[in-house]
């Protein structure tokens, strides 16, 4: 996929990411294009526009330039232990950190959930990740799962491009609401292993399903 192609996903999955409430004044989306990573610009998702270029990164850089948000080192952290991580996705979704601080595990209650692996893992530094080191230790917390709750600090989501990554996203605050509603109802009951394998073989056209209904979502309100 070309440069230009990559930043209108970008884009997209920026306002999308602000459309749907996982984001506020925070957050980023990035992509990888060879050994150069493409993430959005330190500014509110919702508000950039296709003038707003996207801050280019060697994914190998010892060093942020003038202009990249100041978490970019989680996506280098990811995308140097990931070679199949190909686009990230940080927000704050309410549901999935209100879970993380009250130790409740979200889990695939629902078949789409298991797109999210058998337990979402928790990253138990609440602290900004503004330098290598830390990034490198929520890399490690990550390990081979596709997203991660950051104690009192949002989430990361990964994907094989944009699209899977901000669907992924918006799969983890619906399976936190779910396992919280499911919690207060009463003994929430997981998808068995085999359950979940059956969904996870559907997962590639079912999560470009989702991102072409958050997209035509996202284009109706605009």
């Amino acid at each position: 996929m070309k440069s230009r192609e990559v930043e209108d996903d970008l884009l997209d999955g920026a306002l999308t990411t602000a459309h749907a409430g996982l984001v506020t004044a925070f957050g980023h989306v990035s992509a990888l294009v060879g050994e150069r990573v493409l993430i959005t610009p330190p500014r509110p998702l919702g508000t950039l526009t296709l003038a707003d270029r996207a801050v280019t990164l060697d994914r190998n850089a010892d060093e942020l330039p003038e202009g990249t948000p100041r978490e970019a080192w989680i996506h280098l952290a990811i995308y140097r232990a990931r070679p199949d991580v190909r686009a990230i996705c940080r927000a704050q979704p309410e549901t999935a950190t209100a879970l993380a601080s009250a130790d409740v595990p979200i889990r695939p209650l629902h078949g789409q959930g298991a797109f999210l692996g058998p337990e979402v893992p928790v990253f138990d530094d609440p602290r900004l990740v503004r330098d290598e080191h830390r990034a490198r230790d929520l890399a490690d917390a990550l390990g081979t799962a596709p997203a991660l709750v950051m104690r009192g600090n949002g989430a990361v989501t990964v994907g094989a491009d944009v699209g899977q990554a901000v669907a992924r996203m918006w799969l983890l605050e619906t399976s936190a609401r779910i396992n919280a509603q499911a919690v207060a109802a009463g003994r929430p009951r997981a998808l068995s292993a085999d359950e979940q394998a059956a969904w996870r073989a559907a997962e590639t056209e079912l999560l470009a399903r989702l991102w072409a209904h958050l997209r035509t979502d996202l284009k109706g309100q605009s």
